[in-house]
């Protein structure tokens, strides 16, 4: 299992979603002998550095990351029956490191309401040095195609938007991510 690496792991500082602690979670990928871990804890980098202090003494390349939310509406809006959809970003060198910790800082400094939240305008902002996965199924692309409108022209068009957007937001650096096919329609709506 070596050339496997995580890349959306959430530890104990992902609150009432991680439960697993950082020293578990590198314990673990030293046993599988795994070269790399990263940590995407939702909405913040609390853990970090935690996490690179554990991996660097297991002899493990630690990948800094976060889990975020994505306002549509923009950062700064408060109204009822606001939405957001999740999005993971991973450092790829120290710029990405820094506009990590500058997203971080936005969402909690301008986009907090419930959750630390950033938009498209903020993340457009500080895209360099990042790798931006298409997340779980709480992601802007997933949550498109369990909308239950499937093979609809509008669906069709919704959902390429969605793919130029974010493929727009992450430049070159984009991994889409393969979900579990045939989901049963309870757990649908359960990563929210």
């Amino acid at each position: 299992m070596t050339d496997f690496v995580h890349l959306h792991n959430h530890t104990d500082y992902s609150l009432l979603d991680g439960a697993a602690s950082i020293s578990k979670y590198v314990a673990k990928a030293k046993e599988y002998g795994m070269k790399a871990l990263a940590i995407t804890d939702h909405g913040n980098m609390f853990g970090v550095l935690d996490f690179y202090d554990a991996c660097q003494k297991a002899g493990i390349q630690p990948i800094p990351g976060c889990e975020f939310y994505i306002n549509p509406e923009g950062r700064a809006s408060k109204e009822a029956g606001n939405h957001y959809y999740h999005l993971i970003l991973l450092a790829m060198n120290d710029k990405g490191y820094h506009n990590l910790m500058e997203l971080n800082s936005i969402a909690f400094l301008e986009g907090f309401y419930y959750k630390p939240r950033i938009d498209n305008e903020v993340l457009a902002q500080h895209t360099e040095g990042l790798i931006c996965t298409s997340a779980c199924l709480a992601g802007e692309i997933s949550q498109k195609l369990l909308s239950g409108r499937y093979g609809g022209d509008d669906t069709k068009k919704d959902i390429h938007e969605s793919n130029v957007a974010f493929l727009s937001k992450c430049r070159e650096s984009a991994l889409f991510r393969r979900q579990q096919r045939a989901l049963p329609p309870a757990r649908r709506g359960a990563w929210r």
